[in-house]
């Protein structure tokens, strides 16, 4: 069945509505997720689990930037409840205005349920740095954790979600799991360092939607084309194909949604037996484009979406 991944930033913050949720809102959407009688997924299991076929859908809570407001406002909800989830943690912010304080994460990281995440050292456009410069911005923030907590983590979350195919092998000799910022739920054939999440915000939190996709399946397939998610003048728009495995019915049911040329439309999509490919409408031209797929099996709605970075001129 799956892990489906939630990514949260801001809770209370509503001068940021793009990455922020209110704390009433968040215990409704955590009080749907025990409706349905979904369990909440330890991420320490993703090691001994990942590769062992899920045979029920759990929920997995991930939280990026270690802002104050989640140490005020979230926190104290989740160690109540004995939540566990996943802290993304940008060395350089640690301390400052608006964000946790060491001691603070050193607090939280001694719960059983509670893991630290690295989230590189600057949290900057990794994708435009030279490639000694992303090196250098990854080994910082290694050698702090190392120096603060006693240990790198083992998991990653790429800042904006953002990444080449040189961040993604570098990443992936340097930490176990590594997570996105593309919607879809993990299965045992998705990437380990391609891991999907669906962000929540106020836009996107609203409960309705948040009913429909927290009862999404994984989309699995067994393979997708381009393995380069960094598109420049070469590669923009890329030549775009996704591989289902035989088993899978229903693919004449899938629709995808893009939006090439910053503007979310229906993609033109093509399926021979039982590969998928999209014909582009122009170049995607926001910093980050996007698809989303998503295929009525019968009843059960099944979802994968992904994420390009566009070379910005």
């Amino acid at each position: 069945m799956g892990i489906l991944s939630l990514m949260y930033h801001r809770f209370d913050e509503e001068k940021y509505p793009s990455t922020n949720i209110k704390m009433n809102v968040f215990k409704d959407q955590i009080q749907i997720i025990k409706n349905l009688n979904y369990d909440f997924y330890d991420p320490g299991d993703l090691e001994k689990t990942f590769d062992i076929e899920k045979k029920e859908k759990k929920i997995l809570i991930t939280i990026d930037d270690a802002f104050s407001s989640f140490y005020n406002s979230a926190w104290p909800y989740l160690k109540k409840e004995k939540i566990p989830f996943i802290l993304f943690v940008s060395t350089e912010t640690v301390g400052k205005n608006g964000y946790m304080t060491w001691s603070q994460l050193k607090e939280l990281e001694k719960y059983q349920n509670v893991y630290i995440g690295n989230h590189s050292h600057s949290h900057d456009y990794l994708v435009n740095f030279e490639k000694d410069d992303f090196i250098n911005d990854i080994k910082t923030a290694n050698n702090i954790f190392i120096k603060k907590l006693g240990y790198n983590p083992i998991f990653f979350s790429y800042p904006f979600g953002e990444y080449s195919k040189f961040i993604k092998e570098y990443i992936s000799k340097n930490f176990k799991f590594s997570f996105g910022q593309h919607s879809g739920v993990i299965d045992i054939n998705k990437d380990r360092h391609e891991l999907p999440r669906f962000p929540i915000n106020e836009k996107y939190g609203d409960l309705k939607r948040f009913k429909f996709l927290i009862n999404l399946y994984p989309l699995q397939f067994k393979s997708l084309n381009p393995s380069e998610k960094y598109l420049t003048k070469d590669n923009n728009p890329p030549k775009f194909s996704v591989e289902f495995f035989d088993e899978q019915k229903n693919l004449n049911n899938i629709n995808c949604f893009s939006d090439e040329g910053n503007k979310w439309m229906k993609s033109h999509t093509f399926i021979n037996k039982n590969i998928l490919k999209i014909n582009f409408r122009e170049k995607f031209t926001f910093r980050r484009g996007r698809i989303n797929c998503s295929l009525n099996d019968n009843g059960l709605w099944r979802w994968f979406g992904i994420q390009f970075s566009i070379e910005q001129n």
